[in-house]
């Protein structure tokens, strides 16, 4: 029996919540599993990629959301088996829309599915946070809505949803260049001072309480950033003038 997985793009690092904080939103990849009688050791998977940007999907064990799919049965101990993998693009890739968290949820959600569901959402959640290094992603990918990620000291998560007022709503600039996630990241520093670390802490409690009323002068205060958004500005062409445009534009009335 076939399993079709859609998963959302989602926007993450929201102002002050750096590796934190994520939504999702409403561009979906779509992966569909297709267990086949047999394929050869050499080719256990084949694959179907349509959608924009198609081509740059790489395929066989390169493919992440194979990696996943894989990922799943090595926890269970068993043999993934043989199947076609088809993948339907509606999330544009190295845009920072979590494209790579869809292929790690679809892949893991896709092949708990076909292993007759063993786990649990806490044991998905701690293993596509595993695959892909940080929560902010992958959570609200798996989960919907927006969501808060925090480690435990026994290096496991709690996750807190966080309410979001109907009057919020997200538009997306999608630029025409790419940003790698391991360029965005090198470029931060290896410490902050704690002047930085406490307007951070107070801007992401602001952020969570503006989230949830939709108050607009707390919004505009409380995406404030000193952990990333400084640091990634000048890799980002447009940055301060997209900005800028946003916050000039006021409430928009329905």
């Amino acid at each position: 029996m076939a399993v079709s997985v859609s998963v959302p793009g989602t926007t993450a690092n929201l102002g002050p919540g750096f590796d934190c904080l994520g939504a999702a939103l409403t561009l979906y990849n779509t992966f569909r599993f297709s267990p086949l009688e047999s394929l050869t050791e050499a080719t256990p998977v084949q694959f179907v990629v349509r959608g924009l940007e198609a081509d740059r999907v790489a395929t066989g064990n390169r493919n992440l959301a194979y990696q996943a799919f894989v990922r799943l049965y090595k926890h269970l101990g068993r043999t993934p088996p043989p199947l076609q993998l088809t993948i339907e693009l509606g999330v544009p890739l190295s845009r920072g829309l979590g494209s790579s968290a869809t292929a790690i949820v679809g892949g893991l959600v896709g092949a708990n599915a076909l292993a007759g569901n063993p786990l649990d959402q806490a044991e998905l959640i701690q293993l596509a946070i595993q695959l892909e290094g940080h929560p902010d992603n992958v959570v609200p990918a798996l989960l919907g809505n927006c969501q808060l990620c925090v480690a435990t000291e026994a290096e496991q998560w709690q996750i807190c949803p966080v309410p979001w007022h109907k009057s919020i709503v997200p538009v997306l600039a999608i630029p025409d260049f790419e940003l790698s996630t391991a360029e965005a990241r090198q470029i931060l520093p290896k410490t902050y001072s704690k002047a930085d670390a406490i307007f951070n802490v107070a801007h992401l409690g602001l952020l969570l309480r503006g989230l949830e009323t939709g108050q607009k002068d707390w919004l505009r205060v409380a995406l404030q950033d000193r952990i990333h958004q400084p640091y990634r500005q000048p890799l980002i062409q447009g940055f301060a003038s997209v900005r800028q445009a946003a916050l000039g534009q006021g409430p928009v009335k329905w």
